[in-house]
Formats: structure tokens, sequence, C-alpha cells
């Protein structure tokens, strides 16, 4: 049965962790799995590994194939390295001792390093912390002296205004209080500009009501004559009723004829 060393997802979405188990290479990635050999964390900086050094190293001896991801993750913790020690141990180049030896010097190199990387990392955020906090320091210094110089600019305004209100005479205040009937004055123009407008106005409109007014006279004047022509037109009295002419008597010449 192919057996693989190799990474089962949990955790969080974006902050994934994950278990080292050994498992069938047939079975799904989160599915069953034979043992769990530790754990690995990336969201950490170094990286955590909390791993079973004894265990993953008689796996491998057993032939157990691992991952990439793990292969590197043995490799940091200097499994792959006691394997080969152990090889060595077997062909004979040499003793057991001497491998122990070799790996404890690896072992005590190894956590130097990994200690000196965090102290890189420690003093690099306590430099930019601080940092941050001296910019912040002097973003502060900056706004205050601002806030000062405002408040002096305004001391002084008001300062100034209060010293011009008092600098300013009588005569001063005699010329304003005559400056109002100007205005006044200046506004009666205004009122006789309408006026004269308005009267303008009425003498246009004059002329066309005169005008109007002789139309119609000159109208009724040609209906007079009209009327007077056509006895029609005009309503005839009743004529009184003309008492009957009286036959006169046959004159002799009359009667000679």
């Amino acid at each position: 049965m192919p057996v693989k060393i190799r990474l089962q997802r949990q955790g969080r979405k974006f902050t994934s962790i994950y278990s080292i188990v050994v498992a069938d290479s047939r079975a799904p990635r989160d599915g069953k799995y034979i043992e769990s050999l530790g754990q690995y964390n990336p969201n950490t900086n170094p990286a955590t590994i909390v791993l079973d050094f004894d265990r993953a190293l008689e796996w491998l001896q057993k032939g157990a194939q691992p991952t990439d991801t793990c292969r590197a993750i043995l490799s940091y913790k200097g499994v792959l390295y006691k394997k080969h020690l152990m090889e060595g141990v077997k062909k004979g180049a040499f003793d057991e001792a001497e491998a122990d030896k070799r790996f404890q010097s690896w072992i005590t190199e190894k956590e130097q390093k990994i200690q000196a990387k965090r102290d890189r990392i420690k003093t690099t955020k306590t430099s930019l912390k601080k940092s941050r906090l001296e910019e912040e320091e002097k973003i502060k210094e900056a706004r205050a002296l601002e806030l000062e110089k405002r408040r002096s600019d305004l001391v002084e305004a008001e300062a100034e205004e209060k010293a011009a209100e008092e600098a300013v005479p009588e005569a001063d205040t005699k010329a304003e209080v005559i400056e109002e009937p100007k205005a006044e004055a200046e506004e009666k123009p205004e009122a006789e500009e309408k006026a004269e407008a308005e009267e303008k106005v009425e003498a246009e409109e004059k002329p066309e009501a005169e005008e109007k007014a002789e139309a119609e006279e000159k109208v009724e004047a040609e209906e007079k004559p009209e009327a007077e022509g056509n006895p029609e037109t005009k309503e005839k009295p009743e004529a009184k009723e003309k008492p009957e002419t009286k036959e006169k008597p046959e004159t002799e010449e009359d009667k000679k004829e």
C-alpha cells in the first residue's frame, strides 16, 4: 500500500492551518489518515511547526514518501538529515556517537539561525513602531504650532479692531448720520423718474384715445347725411288725415264745355 506523508487542511478561510499526517495516497486530502505526526501553521513568522520527530523518522525509514511541502518541513526540522546520518552508520562510514555529535551541532546552528531571524523580525517591528510614533509626534507638534499661530492671529486681529473702533472720532459718526439723508435724496430722483415715466406713458396713451374719439365722430358725421338723404331710414310721422275736399259746384265755364 503506497503511504504518503502529507498535509491535511484545517482552520478558517485565509487563516488555515495544516495537520501533518501519514495517509494512503488513494484517500482524499481531508479524508481518513493512518497517523497524525504534528501541525504546521504558516500564518506566523517564522512558521510554527510541531512535529513528532521519532515517528516521522520511523515512517521515513519504512518507505513513506513525503510531498514537496512535507519534505521541506522535515528538512527544516532535521528529520531528513538524521535519516541520512543513520544510513551512514549502517554503511559503516562512522559510528553512532559521531552521528549524534554531527546532528547536535547541526541542531544548534539551526536554532541560532532561527533565533537570529526572530530577533531581526522583532527589531524591525520595534523600529517601525518607534518611527511611526516619532512621525505621529511630529505631526502633533506641527498641528499644535499651527493652532497657536491661528489663535495669536485672531487675538491680534481682535486687538486691532478694538483699537480702530476706539480711534474713530465723533466727526466720522456725524458724517455717517449725514450720509443717510443723502441716500434718501438719491432715492427721490428715482421716484421722480418713475413719475415722469408714468406721465410719458399717459401722454402716449392720450393721443391714442383722442384719435379714437375723432374717428368715432367722423363715423357719426358720415352716417347722419345718409340718414337725411334716405327718408325711408327716418321714421315718418304719421300723416294726418286730410279732410275730404268738398266738391266745388261747377262753374259756368265748365258747363259751357
